[in-house]
């Protein structure tokens, strides 16, 4: 396991996870958000191959409709 920081929470994740991984894993739809990984925004092709590492800083933004 590695320690990462999700949205200013520590948190644990396999070794190896990606982003995508991290996702399905939060149970949040990938259609639905914005991630930044140590404060940069990562593009959503890139999540799949994206390795999480420990000591990573993500920031998840979700979408959310309305009016």
């Amino acid at each position: 396991m590695i320690e990462i920081t999700v949205n200013g929470e520590p948190q644990t994740a396999p070794q190896g996870q990606t982003i995508l991984g991290l996702l399905r894993q939060m149970e949040l739809d990938p259609a639905r958000v914005a991630v930044e990984l140590d404060r940069r925004i990562v593009k959503q092709p890139f999540w799949p191959k994206t390795v999480l590492r420990t000591g990573a800083q993500l920031e998840i933004v979700q979408f959310v409709g309305g009016g």
